[in-house]
């Protein structure tokens, strides 16, 4: 699938599983300790971060990919990354497309979350730099460009959300989500994911009818569906916390 039905899917899958989920007993800890919680609803602090780093996350799996858009998110900084995931995981729709790495990135954001400030401020970052590239705000041709651009509003995001006291402890949690969104998302084309890897079978969701990545029903019907399902959402968990 593209970048941005991707991190449509992960906003999507935040915004319907983030209020379930927080109330919940978390690695470790109880849910009260995770986030500020209003009537068991997320603060909009909390609501706007988890909703930026999921959708970042939902593209993660791509960074596996060194020619896709998203390795150019933040110009030669994620490009290296991105040929170093390509290298370390198999190459593309391998390794990163999997189960396993959704935990694995879940549980290592958690652990920076939960011991080094510094480390979880870089995932974040990173994370609300992806979903800003898949959104589409760039300047066509211009690399370096896009690549500031998007630096300095990844940065004045995180800035707000920082003035907000937003607490990370939640961010395993939206990492996992939306690496999962994605491999789900992936399993719905024609080539689909290694689901259970390191085994090397391509799980295809509906089975035997994949979606072709790019054409008229991605473009036209599933994007503006999720687009609508995000603001309905983002909508009726945020007007609770305002009243």
């Amino acid at each position: 699938m593209m970048g941005h039905t991707h991190a449509l899917s992960g906003a999507a899958a935040w915004l319907l599983l983030a209020p379930a989920l927080t109330a919940l007993p978390a690695l470790g800890g109880p849910a009260a300790d995770l986030a500020p919680m209003v009537a068991g609803v997320l603060s909009p602090g909390e609501l706007i971060a988890g909703t930026l780093v999921c959708a970042g996350a939902a593209m993660l799996p791509d960074l596996d990919h060194p020619h896709a858009t998203i390795a150019q998110t933040f110009g030669p900084v994620t490009w290296v990354l991105s040929k170093v995931v390509n290298w370390v995981s198999g190459g593309h729709r391998h390794a990163t497309h999997s189960l396993a790495f959704a935990v694995a990135a879940g549980f290592g954001a958690y652990f920076l979350a939960d011991r080094y400030p510094v480390g979880r401020d870089i995932v974040v970052i990173l994370m609300i730099g992806l979903a800003v590239r898949a959104i589409g705000i760039g300047i066509p041709g211009k690399t370096v460009v896009s690549a500031l651009v998007n630096i300095a509003i990844t940065a004045g995001a995180f800035i707000l959300l920082q003035s907000r006291g937003v607490d990370y402890l939640w961010l395993g949690l939206a990492v996992a989500i939306g690496c999962l969104a994605h491999v789900v998302g992936d399993c719905l084309t024609e080539r689909g994911c290694p689901v259970l890897w390191p085994l090397q079978h391509r799980w295809l969701l509906p089975w035997k009818i994949g979606i072709k990545t790019g054409r008229a029903f991605e473009v036209k019907i599933l994007g503006p569906v999720l687009s609508v399902v995000v603001i309905g959402l983002f909508a009726a968990r945020l007007i609770p916390v305002a009243t």
